[in-house]
């Protein structure tokens, strides 16, 4: 991934991003694979975390952002200076609380685990797809673009795997 210059990264959206769709998911799982003999680490533990922290966590923080600053969004991400996009922004924001909640819950609520990875993950690669025909312009765009696509693929993967469990075994 290569930046135009240093201005045009925000580090504490990238740090954000990272720590809420890598770091936090990972330390997690193995925290709780440590802590208790019953739980082994396996990828349905990493996506248990995955869905709460990268879904969760992260659309839901995305969408309070988003509904307190809709600007963030529109110039940050978009590069778009025009307050005309701001309801519009702050529309998106109310669909990442929405998406988040779903994902926090699951934590709670095993099952709807499933039900976030196949609506999260849509919304993830359909996000990942528009910033690719958008052709990125800016390094927190391009991040965007890597890291909606990651998800996505990840949320597809657990979406495939636990769907496909109950009609093999």
């Amino acid at each position: 991934m290569v930046f135009k210059k240093a201005s045009d990264v925000n580090k504490g959206y990238i740090l954000a991003v990272t720590v809420l769709t890598f770091l936090l998911p990972l330390a997690a799982a193995v925290t709780e694979s440590c802590c208790y003999r019953d739980h082994p680490f396996s990828f349905g533990l990493i996506g248990k975390w995955f869905i709460f922290s990268a879904v969760g966590l992260r659309l839901l923080a995305a969408g309070i952002k988003q509904i307190k600053d809709p600007a963030f969004t529109a110039r940050q991400i978009f590069h778009i200076g025009t307050p005309e996009v701001l309801p519009i922004v702050r529309e998106l924001g109310f669909a990442n609380l929405c998406f988040g909640l779903v994902g926090v819950l699951s934590l709670f609520f095993p099952q709807w685990r499933i039900v976030s990875a196949f609506a999260s993950g849509m919304y993830y690669g359909i996000a990942g797809l528009q910033h690719l025909l958008k052709k990125p312009e800016g390094a927190n765009e391009r991040f965007a673009l890597v890291t909606d696509i990651l998800i996505f693929m990840l949320l597809l993967i657990y979406f495939i795997t636990f769907m496909a469990w109950p009609f093999c075994c």
